[in-house]
C-alpha cells in the first residue's frame, strides 16, 4: 500500500490556550517530570520517547524491542507481527518483566471488520491447586508472600507463547520463526546494560544468588551486570531457535514444558540455600491443557469514543471503564484542576472498591461484566463523590448485578483492613500501527520483577510468580471472595491494555505495567488527554497519583510539587509517596501509546524518564 499524500506537519500538542496552563499547572513542571534525560548509552539504539510519521509505528519500553518490532513493519508484516516481534525482543531485554514464563493480554483492531478482539493469556493455576494452596500445613496460617513468591509454588501455567501463536494464526502474516528472528539476534548478540537493568539485578540479587541457574546467568561473578556492559542470553537464543523449528508444542506437549513443570517441582537451588524455595505442582499435563482463549472486550463510551480492553479475569478493562462511567457525570475540565484531580482519585476509589469485592476469572465466579461497565451503574456511583470532602476508604462496594445497586449514598465504610494486593510493580507494555490500520496493545508479565526468581536451566527465562496475585484467605470474612486460587483458573490481573475508536477509527492506544497501578495510570493518562486536553507525550510525562481504594493516594515526589496538592489535602486527600524498596526509582508506571491524528499522521510515544526512558518508532517519521 502507498505511503498517503502528507499534509502540512503540524503537531497538535494542546487543543485550547486554557489547557496549556492547565497543562503547566498540572505537571507542576513536565521539565520535572522529565528529569532524567533519556539518552542513549554508546552502542545502544537511540531512545526517542515521541516519534510521529506515516506507515506504522511502534513503542515500547526498549529501543532493542521496538526496532525489531519496526524491522518486521518495514519488510511488510503487519501490526501483529511485530507485536510478537516486539515481545519476544522484550523477554530478551526486559527479562525480569516479560518472558515465555510469563502470560499477557492482547487486544487487537481489526482495520477490515472495524473490531476490536482479545486474547486471555493469564497463566493457569496447577491442576492440584485448591483454595487453601497457599495456606501453611503446619501452622494453619497463609504463607507470608516473601516466602510464596520465592517457591515453584507461585509458578502457574505460561501463556505468552500460546498468545503469541494465537495472535498469529488468527491475525498474522508472517510465520512464528520469523517474528522470533529479532528476539534471536539480540539473545546472540548482547545488548548494552542500562541503569534500569543494572538495578533490577541488584534488587534480585539475594534471591537470584538461591538459584544456580539464574544466578549463572544474571549474576555473573556473583554481580549484577555493570552498566555499559554488553550482556548476553545465548540460551535463550538456543530456545528460541528450537521453538521456530519445531513450533509452539515442544513447549506445550513437548521437551520444553516437561523441563518447566520439572523446574517448578524442583527448583534448582544452590546448596544449603538460606531460603526456603518449596517446591511446586505444575505438570507438563498442565501445559498440555493450556489455552489462551480469544474473547470479546469490554466496552465503554467516553467523549464521543469507543473505549476497549481486557475483561476479566483482569480487572482493567471493568475498573478504567467504570471509572470513566462515574468521570462522565461531572465536569472535569481544565478550568478548575483541584476539582479535577479530586474527582479523579474519587473515581478510582469507589471503582477499585467494586473490583476487589466482584472482580475474578469469569469462569468459576459470576462476574457482573455488563454492570461493572454500564452507564447507569457509573451514574449510580457517582453520587458518592462531593466536591467539599474526601470518601474513607475502604468504600462500600455496590451491586452492579441489581437494578440501584449502585445508589449506596451516604455511603457507610465496612469493617475490616483496606486490601492492599501483591501484584508487583513490573510488567511491560507495548503498542504498535500499521500501514493498513490495524492496532495492537499487549501488557505482558512475569508478575514481580524477576517473577518466582527460577530460571529454567539451560533455557535462559525465568518462571513467573502469577499464583500470588490470587487472594491467599478471603479479603472480606462473610463475602465471596472471585480471586481464591483453584485448579485451572486465571488470577486476577489489573493489566489494562485499550485501544479507543472514534466512529469505528483507531483514535488512541495504550497501557503500562505497574501492578494495580496499571488501572490509575492509564486512567489517568485518559483523564489529562481527552479532559484537560494534553498531548499524548506530556499526558505520559506528567505525574502520577494512584488512588486504589486505600486510605492514602501513592503518588511520584513530582505530583507533591504540584500547587492543588494543598487544596486536595484540604478536602481530606492525603498523599503517599511511592516506596523506593518497591521498585529502583519512586515511579508509577512506565506507559506507551499511540495517536491517531486527524491529519493521517501517527504519533507513537513512550516514557521520557521512567524505567529510564523508552522508545518510540514510525516507519516513515516526518520530524
Amino acid at each position: 500500500m502507498p505511503t498517503p499524500t502528507r499534509p502540512s506537519p503540524r503537531r497538535r500538542r494542546f487543543r485550547t490556550a486554557a489547557a496549556v496552563v492547565a497543562a503547566v499547572a498540572l505537571t507542576g513542571s513536565l521539565t520535572a517530570a522529565r528529569s532524567a534525560p533519556n539518552t542513549s548509552l554508546p552502542g545502544e539504539p537511540p531512545r526517542t520517547p515521541v516519534a510521529t510519521g506515516y506507515g506504522g509505528a511502534v513503542s515500547s519500553v526498549s529501543p532493542y524491542a521496538t526496532q525489531a518490532g519496526l524491522n518486521v513493519l518495514k519488510h511488510g508484516g503487519n501490526a501483529v507481527d511485530a507485536a510478537v516481534a516486539t515481545a519476544a525482543a522484550l523477554g530478551v531485554v526486559e527479562p525480569y518483566s516479560a518472558g515465555i514464563g510469563g502470560g499477557g493480554f492482547f487486544v487487537y483492531y481489526d482495520a477490515r471488520t472495524h473490531r476490536v478482539s482479545t486474547i486471555d493469556g493469564r497463566e493457569t493455576g496447577p491442576s492440584t491447586m485448591t483454595t487453601d494452596f497457599f495456606i501453611d500445613p503446619k501452622t494453619g496460617q497463609p504463607l507470608s508472600f516473601t516466602e510464596a513468591v520465592n517457591s515453584g509454588l507461585s509458578v502457574g501455567t505460561p501463556g505468552t507463547l500460546k498468545t503469541w501463536t494465537t495472535a498469529l494464526d488468527k491475525w498474522g502474516s508472517i510465520p512464528l520463526k520469523k517474528a522470533l528472528q529479532g528476539g534471536i539476534d539480540i539473545a546472540q548478540d548482547g545488548f548494552v546494560v542500562d541503569p534500569t537493568f543494572n538495578a533490577f539485578t541488584a534488587m534480585n540479587q539475594a534471591r537470584f544468588s538461591q538459584i544456580v541457574p539464574t544466578a549463572k546467568l544474571f549474576l555473573p561473578n556473583g554481580a549484577p551486570p555493570a552498566v555499559g556492559s554488553v550482556f548476553k542470553n545465548p540460551d535463550l537464543a538456543k530456545t528460541y531457535k528450537l521453538i521456530a523449528k519445531e513450533g509452539p508444542s515442544v513447549f506445550y506437549h513437548g521437551v520444553l514444558g516437561q523441563e518447566v513443570a520439572n523446574t517448578a517441582q524442583h527448583p534448582p537451588t544452590i546448596a544449603n540455600p538460606t531460603m526456603n524455595f518449596r517446591p511446586g505442582v505444575l505438570t507438563a499435563s498442565d501445559l498440555a491443557h493450556y489455552t489462551a482463549p480469544v474473547q470479546a472486550p469490554t466496552h465503554v463510551s467516553y467523549k464521543g469514543l469507543d473505549v476497549y480492553s481486557i475483561a476479566p479475569p483482569s480487572s482493567g478493562g471493568t475498573t478504567v471503564g467504570e471509572a470513566l462511567n462515574i468521570l462522565s457525570n461531572f465536569d472535569v475540565s481544565p478550568s478548575d484542576q483541584v476539582q479535577a484531580l479530586h474527582t479523579y482519585d474519587e473515581a478510582s476509589r469507589i471503582a477499585f472498591a467494586d473490583r476487589n469485592r466482584w472482580v475474578g476469572d469469569a469462569a468459576f465466579s459470576n462476574v457482573p461484566v455488563k454492570g461493572l461497565t454500564s452507564a447507569l451503574y457509573g451514574k449510580e456511583r457517582s453520587c458518592l463523590i462531593s466536591p467539599t470532602s474526601t470518601l474513607t476508604s475502604p468504600v462500600k462496594p455496590g451491586d452492579p448485578s441489581v437494578p440501584g445497586g449502585g445508589t449506596t449514598c451516604p455511603s457507610g465504610t465496612p469493617t475490616g483492613t483496606e486490601y492492599t494486593g501483591t501484584e508487583g510493580l513490573s510488567t511491560t507494555h507495548l503498542v504498535t500501527a500499521d500501514r493498513w490500520g490495524n492496532v495492537v496493545s499487549y501488557t505482558l508479565t512475569i508478575e514481580q520483577t524477576g517473577g518466582s526468581a527460577i530460571t529454567v536451566p539451560g533455557r535462559g527465562f525465568l518462571l513467573n510468580n502469577e499464583m500470588t496475585d490470587f487472594d491467599f484467605t478471603p479479603v472480606h470474612p462473610g463475602q465471596p471472595d472471585p480471586n481464591l486460587p483453584d485448579a485451572g483458573k486465571r488470577p486476577r490481573s489489573s493489566m489494562s491494555p485499550t485501544i479507543l475508536l472514534k466512529d469505528g477509527r483507531p483514535y488512541m492506544a495504550l497501557g503500562s505495567p505497574g501492578g494495580a497501578t496499571i488501572i490509575t495510570t492509564v486512567l489517568q493518562i485518559l483523564v489529562n488527554h481527552l479532559d484537560l486536553g494534553m498531548s499524548l507525550e506530556d499526558s505520559i510525562a506528567a505525574p502520577r497519583a494512584s488512588q486504589r481504594d486505600r486510605s492514602v493516594t501513592d503518588v511520584e515526589p513530582a505530583f507533591l510539587t504540584l500547587p492543588q496538592v494543598p487544596a486536595l489535602e484540604a478536602l481530606g486527600e492525603k498523599f503517599s509517596l511511592v516506596a523506593p524498596s518497591g521498585t529502583p526509582t519512586p515511579e508509577i508506571g512506565a506507559a506507551t501509546g499511540l495517536e491517531f491524528l486527524p491529519n493521517g499522521e501517527i504519533q507513537a510515544a513512550a516514557e521520557p524518564a521512567r524505567r529510564g526512558g523508552g522508545s518510540a518508532m514510525v516507519v516513515h517519521p516526518v520530524r
